[in-house]
């Protein structure tokens, strides 16, 4: 029997409703105990870790993940994008169906969850395709899928544009009990934007996307939600609008949730226009958090790397963004992990493909802006990265009860730290936070009672 203490931490499941210094057991890749002094019940020769006062949680888990395998592993592999998540904290990751070829039947199904047993170090859940190639054209075979093992289905990367499919879609995935998640853009709005419809997109010169392409849709989504009765999630919102549609919906029980993501409640549009009209602008609410004496990055108008769907935001957006995660709007937290290879980042701002890499940002971001900045507790924090996402997509995690799977992350909320493009796991390097000053960083991660991630010299054997 494989067995791991971990002692000297501050323990928080959210699904539980605990929070305090306590001792974590596990045994056989399950959750033994859980309490002030449990190591009389650890059987002998117990691997003890000593957590030194940190964090002690539920495995984290990001329902937005771009694996790109198969047919793009010159961006991203299996292998390397569950290490980058393993870094990152995340135990369990959803990935989207934009492969190639897209993931939009059975064999592709049992390919990744084969390939991800085999080479992933972290839990690796797949979601299905809509619609057939992601074309909006005809459905796919959303039963033969849910068989497959599928956790949801989306056509991530692209928007069913067809309302009546996209009701029929919501129909079938009620009768298989998956989720919907949904890119919510509208194409005949957004034609060719490259960036948020406002003042910066003018000053720019650059193709505006107007906040409306992405509401237009939330609030079809609402409507169908509502008549088929399907569990509908819309992802990345990035938009005020939309947060205020989900908020009035879920008033009314329609069920329907959003989610946020990192680079959308820390960055505004004003981000593309360089680091100096930036911070001029945005920067003291950003870079205020912990960033103690260490100089603040630098980067120039028009990086691509801030080039991503849905576009930045503007301030009210991001204000918005916050407000609706802290009154509970918005309840899961994605990283909506995008990896390009650098040759394709590296071109006119137009022509550069839309998308930035993330699991292992996502955690510090959103303890910066929700935590360190008052607006939210450390718990409320943590449920929206485990609680919320196991429960929108029924999976057995999100929790240290008794029995349940052990899948623990370790962080600490109070770690300073600096994100460096050696220090990644991902084989992409298309990040806009490199040298960022951070506050808050995972330093183990357990998957199934094994360590599948642990910082050199971060914990010691106790």
């Amino acid at each position: 029997m494989n067995s791991l203490l971990l002692t000297g931490g501050r323990v928080i499941d959210p699904a539980n409703d605990f929070d305090a210094r306590a001792e974590v057991l596990i045994c056989d890749g399950k959750i033994a105990a859980v309490g002030p002094a449990v190591a009389g019940q650890a059987p002998a020769g117990v691997e003890r870790l000593d957590v030194g006062g940190r964090v002690v949680c539920p495995g984290l888990i990001d329902m937005h993940v771009h694996l790109r395998e198969p047919g793009q592993t010159a961006k991203e592999t299996i292998a390397s994008g569950t290490a980058a998540a393993a870094r990152g904290g995340f135990t369990s990751i959803l990935c989207m169906p934009n492969t190639s070829p897209a993931t939009d039947n059975a064999g592709t199904v049992a390919l990744i969850r084969e390939r991800a047993a085999r080479e992933g170090v972290v839990n690796v859940y797949v979601a299905g395709a809509i619609t057939k190639g992601l074309a909006g054209e005809e459905l796919a075979p959303i039963g033969s899928l849910k068989k497959a093992g599928v956790a949801a289905i989306t056509d991530d990367g692209h928007c069913v544009q067809n309302t009546e499919l996209m009701r029929r879609a919501m129909e079938y995935a009620k009768m298989f009990e998956l989720p919907v998640l949904d890119h919510c853009q509208d194409y005949s709005l957004v034609t060719e934007g490259v960036m948020r419809e406002g003042y910066w997109s003018t000053a720019l010169g650059l193709r505006g996307w107007p906040a409306a392409g992405e509401e237009t849709i939330v609030a079809r989504n609402i409507l169908l939600a509502e008549m088929t009765g399907a569990q509908v999630h819309c992802q990345h919102i990035s938009a005020a609008g939309s947060v205020r549609l989900l908020r009035e919906a879920k008033r009314r029980g329609v069920p329907i949730s959003g989610e946020a993501c990192p680079h959308h409640f820390t960055l505004t549009d004003a981000a593309i226009a360089g680091s100096q009209k930036f911070l001029e602008t945005d920067g003291p609410g950003v870079f205020g958090l912990g960033s103690g004496s260490r100089p603040r990055p630098a980067w120039p108008a028009y990086d691509t790397n801030f080039k991503v769907n849905p576009p930045l935001g503007t301030a009210r957006d991001r204000e918005a963004i916050l407000e609706g995660l802290a009154d509970g709007t918005l309840e899961i937290l994605g990283s909506d992990h995008a990896p390009h290879c650098d040759y394709e980042k590296e071109v006119e701002f137009d022509y550069a493909p839309f998308g930035i890499t993330g699991l292992e940002t996502a955690l510090a971001l959103a303890l910066m802006q929700l935590y360190h900045s008052g607006r939210l507790g450390l718990a409320e924090v943590i449920a929206k990265f485990t609680l919320a996402p196991a429960r929108r997509l029924r999976l057995p995690h999100g929790t240290l009860s008794v029995g349940a799977v052990a899948d623990v992350t370790v962080f600490d909320p109070d770690r300073a730290w600096v994100f460096e493009p050696a220090a990644t796991a991902s084989k992409a390097r298309n990040s806009p936070f490199y040298g960022w000053p951070l506050l808050g960083k995972a330093v183990a991660t357990i998957v199934g009672g094994r360590k599948a991630w642990v910082e050199t010299g971060a914990l010691a054997a106790a």
